[in-house]
């Protein structure tokens, strides 16, 4: 029998190993775009978009690729551009929030629709909010002066001797991305050994328990609340495929559906992400707790919208899935 630490290295070196196969492309991309002075002129067409959240324009580059590819290649896009960022810890928490809110929207949302709920629908649920999300916090912040202390990404490229003492800057790129992965791999080591403790000591279990009324508060059916706590904290994916299957069980209606799909899409796996980024620097008040009660307020406000017609008991046709 395989000792504890070798099963949570081999199982911390699969998941980098999964992850690594999106970060090194995207950091290849990003590289060979600042050579090429695609990111300058990325970031100035993106700075007025930027602008208008009080976030840097290499925000809405980190953004995008968070967009299209996930959390790792949004954080392989912020290590390579760590050393052009100014940020404060409130422009960073607004960001890391709408990488929460809406990342990997081409995987996760075909997921979202072949579980019944529509794909634009919820795309544009996850997307606005958000804009709406990281905008107020980025201002409030920057009017109140709250989490104004400013933050530095330079830690994910090491330190200064890395990279600087060879004249080429191809080596020194190689340096510092080598350095980037092997420090992406001590998180992910350090996230699964935290996750393992709490699912051992029994802290996940009593989560789950906390999170069901709060489920049932937002107006999700009884039925739906425990398959959907499994999505909020552990992903979409496990959660998008429970509600696939208990649907065809319980034939789940439409708007029941519509419900837990819009509570999975706009915050799920709220552990590990959440944690992932809370170790960038992001502030736990914005990226957890008010990202849940944000949440918890929409899916309260669709559910009180969505309240009237046959929509709340029929179920769901192959045409509301599009």
């Amino acid at each position: 029998m395989l000792s504890y630490p070798v099963v949570m290295l081999r199982r911390s070196w699969r998941m980098f190993a999964t992850v690594s196969k999106v970060m090194l492309p995207v950091m290849i991309l990003v590289q060979i775009a600042q050579v090429f002075g695609l990111v300058e002129l990325a970031g100035r067409l993106l700075a007025p978009a930027m602008s208008l959240l009080h976030l840097p324009p290499e925000a809405g580059i980190i953004w995008a690729t968070t967009l299209l590819i996930g959390i790792y290649g949004g954080l392989a896009s912020l290590s390579s551009l760590a050393g052009t960022m100014d940020m404060s810890a409130g422009q960073l928490s607004a960001l890391c929030a709408m990488m929460l809110f809406a990342h990997s929207l081409p995987v996760e949302q075909a997921i979202v629709r072949r579980a019944g709920a529509g794909f634009w629908a919820t795309a544009a649920l996850r997307v606005g909010t958000a804009l709406a999300y990281g905008a107020a916090v980025s201002w409030t912040c920057y009017l109140t002066n709250t989490l104004s202390e400013p933050v530095s990404m330079e830690w994910l490229r090491g330190p200064d001797g890395i990279g600087s003492s060879t004249a080429n800057p191809y080596f020194a790129w190689i340096q510092a991305t080598a350095f980037s992965l092997a420090l992406t791999f001590v998180i992910i080591a350090v996230l699964v050994v935290a996750l393992d403790a709490l699912d051992r000591l029994g802290i996940t279990r009593r989560i789950t328990d906390a999170m069901m009324p709060l489920l049932r508060a937002s107006g999700l059916n009884a039925q739906v609340a425990p398959v959907t706590t499994v999505g909020v904290l552990l992903g979409l994916t496990y959660g998008g495929a429970l509600i696939i299957e208990e649907a065809t069980k319980q034939n789940f209606s439409a708007r029941t559906r519509f419900l837990a799909l819009s509570w999975l899409s706009l915050s799920h796996s709220l552990i590990e992400d959440t944690l992932l980024l809370i170790a960038l620097g992001a502030d736990v008040w914005v990226v957890l707790v008010g990202r849940v009660l944000v949440t918890l307020a929409i899916v309260a406000a669709l559910a009180k919208l969505t309240d009237r017609g046959n929509w709340s008991t029929r179920p769901v046709s192959a045409a509301e899935r599009v």
